[in-house]
C-alpha cells in the first residue's frame, strides 16, 4: 500500500495551523484558549495518537464510496469520526447539497443546530437530535432508560455526592458531603461505586461507542480510585458489547441514545458494584477516541468495527 503521509498533511495541514497556535513551550487551542505544555507525558500521548492516525489512514476504505459533510463545523483529524467515516468509504464534500450524509458536528455541550437549508434528496441526517449533552440532560435520560435516578438534590440528600461541571469533558468532578448549597453551573449526582471486584483500588468505566442506537464496542477504562474523575487511565482494554452487557442492558443503552437523540457517539457507563445496576454519567457526540492507553492493534480493530457499523447505519443493511 502506498505511503499516505504526504497526502494526509496536504489535506489537513491547514487545519492544524488554524486550530492550534504552536509556541516554544506549549500549544494553545484557539477555540477554547486552553494551553497544553510540551511535557513528557503530553508528548508521549501525542506520539501515541500520531501512531494511530497514520495506521488508521492505511485502512482500505469500503466501496462503493458515499459523500459526507459536517455542519456547522468540519470534523478535524483528531476526532474519531474522521478516521471511521473514511474507513467506511465516505468522501468529504463541502456543499451539503452534494452530500449523502449530513452530520451535525460541534464540539459543544449545547448545539441547537438545524440541518442546512439545502440538502440532497434522501440524505441521511446524523446527530441533529443530539442538541444537549449537559450533565443534567444526561442524568434525565439515564433515569428514563435504566429506571433509577442519578441526579440528587444537594440540599436534601444526606451523605456523599458527586459535584461536577454541567459542561461536557471538563473532568472536574469531586466528592462533596450533603446536604450542601448548590453552586451555579454545577450538577450533583449519586456516587456510583464502580470499583473492580478483582482490584478495589481501581474503578472501571465502560466507555461504549454507539452507532444508530446500537452498542458497537466497549473500552474498559481502569484508573486509580483517587483519580476516578480524571482522564488518566492505568489500563484500557477493548471488549465486545455482548461480553460486557446483557441483552436487556444493551436495549437500555439504546433507549438512552434515543432519549438524548444520539445517532453517533460514546457514552460512559458505570456499573454499581453492590447491585450490578447501570448508570450513564456522560455522553459525547464528538469523540476523540480511541483512548490513548489502548494498544494500537485494538485501536485499528475498534475503528474497523465502528466503520462497518457506521456504513450500515447511513447506507442500509446491504452496505
Amino acid at each position: 500500500m502506498t505511503d499516505v503521509t504526504p497526502r494526509v498533511f496536504q489535506t489537513s495541514g491547514k487545519v492544524w495551523l488554524k486550530d492550534f497556535e504552536f509556541g516554544l513551550t506549549g500549544l494553545t487551542v484557539r477555540k477554547t484558549g486552553a494551553r497544553v505544555p510540551y511535557s513528557p507525558s503530553v508528548l508521549k500521548q501525542v506520539y501515541a495518537w500520531f501512531a494511530y492516525f497514520f495506521s488508521a489512514q492505511r485502512i482500505e476504505p469500503a466501496t462503493p464510496h458515499f459523500t459526507i459533510t459536517f455542519s456547522p463545523e468540519r470534523a478535524r483529524p483528531w476526532y474519531l469520526i474522521w478516521a471511521v467515516s473514511r474507513a467506511a468509504g465516505a468522501k468529504y464534500v463541502k456543499d451539503a447539497a452534494l452530500a449523502d450524509v449530513v452530520m451535525q458536528f460541534e464540539d459543544a455541550t449545547y448545539s441547537p443546530n438545524d440541518p442546512p437549508t439545502r440538502i440532497k434528496a434522501g440524505a441521511k441526517l446524523v446527530n441533529f437530535g443530539a442538541r444537549d449533552v449537559s450533565k443534567t440532560n444526561v442524568s434525565r435520560a439515564s433515569a428514563a432508560a435504566f429506571g433509577h435516578p442519578l441526579a440528587i438534590d444537594p440540599t436534601t440528600h444526606i451523605g456523599p455526592a458527586v459535584e461536577k461541571s454541567e459542561i461536557n469533558a471538563a473532568h472536574d468532578g469531586r466528592i462533596v458531603q450533603c446536604p450542601t448549597q448548590p453552586i451555579p453551573g454545577r450538577v450533583y449526582q449519586r456516587v456510583i461505586d464502580n470499583r473492580m471486584a478483582s482490584n478495589p483500588d481501581l474503578v472501571e468505566d465502560l466507555r461504549t461507542c454507539t452507532v444508530g442506537g446500537k452498542a458497537v464496542c466497549v473500552f474498559l477504562k481502569r484508573r486509580q480510585v483517587t483519580k476516578r474523575f480524571l482522564n488518566t487511565n492505568t489500563d484500557v482494554q477493548l471488549a465486545r458489547p455482548e461480553d460486557v452487557f446483557s441483552p436487556a442492558e444493551l436495549e437500555q443503552i439504546s433507549a438512552f441514545t434515543r432519549e438524548i437523540g444520539l445517532d453517533w457517539g460514546g457514552v460512559d457507563v458505570l456499573r454499581e458494584r453492590t447491585d450490578g445496576s447501570l448508570h450513564i454519567v456522560d455522553a459525547n457526540k464528538t469523540d476523540m477516541g480511541p483512548p490513548i492507553g489502548l494498544n494500537l492493534p485494538d485501536k485499528i480493530i475498534a475503528t474497523c468495527m465502528l466503520a462497518q457499523a457506521f456504513r450500515t447505519f447511513v447506507r442500509g443493511p446491504r452496505a
